[in-house]
């Protein structure tokens, strides 16, 4: 038996922070239903057409598989009267709701925690962000590229003086999915104690800062001294290097 069998996840979610979240907690035997909008779906359906132009890349579209692996799929017009009612429907069954559109729209469209605790209090919400729920961004729009930037990452590798460096696309989006799985896990956990819901978040901001450069957070914060990056030819240990 998978850890989570039993555990209904609706996925409202779009590109790979929010897809990659469900599809993990997919992994660990829930059963995810992802909520798409009706007449495009979500976005990385067409993520192809933009890869092919950018990188030359044709064949099946592996960058939809895989963020939405282990899932059922229903088509929802959220906008309208109709299709809120199917949502709020299947929320009165749901154990979580994941979604990870930007502040302010699952608020304008009835979606949000306050509404749909209504019709579940034991329900978990959790919601992916770019830069939190709170402060001066909370509302703006963000992407892998600009958590990869603000967070500082693009100043870890290479040699010293080098220009920032950009990585493979999605490496935020999947640490902040990552980070929302964790934090989905610990409210089911609470919840068990509890026997009561609640909302949680994760952001890129937040993921890439704690999963992949909290040792520069530390120093700065400890010694007042930004890490350095590491020189490959000045290497106190040949394990470790690369050659």
């Amino acid at each position: 038996m998978l850890p989570l069998e039993g555990i209904r996840i609706l996925d409202w979610t779009i590109w790979q922070q929010g897809p990659v979240c469900g599809a993990m907690l997919g992994d660990l035997g829930a059963d995810v239903i992802k909520i798409e909008e009706r007449q495009a779906g979500d976005i990385g359906r067409g993520m192809m057409s933009m890869l092919g132009a950018w990188m030359g890349l044709a064949g099946r579209n592996f960058y939809f598989e895989y963020n939405n692996r282990n899932k059922r799929g229903i088509t929802v017009d959220v906008r309208q009267e109709k299709g809120k009612e199917i949502i709020y429907r299947l929320v009165k069954t749901a154990d979580v709701f994941l979604t990870n559109f930007r502040k302010g729209v699952p608020e304008r469209l009835g979606l949000d925690y306050k509404t749909l605790s209504q019709y579940n209090p034991r329900l978990i919400y959790a919601q992916g962000t770019g830069w939190g729920s709170r402060g001066p961004d909370a509302e703006s729009p963000s992407m892998d590229y600009s958590g990869l930037a603000r967070t500082g990452l693009m100043f870890v590798a290479g040699e010293p003086g080098d220009p920032p460096i950009n990585f493979q696309p999605g490496l935020a989006d999947q640490m902040g999915a990552i980070f929302l799985a964790y934090a989905i896990i610990t409210a089911l956990f609470v919840r068990e104690r509890t026997g009561e819901g609640q909302e949680v978040e994760a952001s890129l901001l937040g993921g890439v800062t704690c999963g992949l450069t909290g040792l520069n957070l530390a120093s700065k914060v400890v010694l007042g001294q930004e890490m350095p990056r590491a020189c490959r030819k000045k290497s106190g240990n040949p394990l470790y290097n690369h050659y």
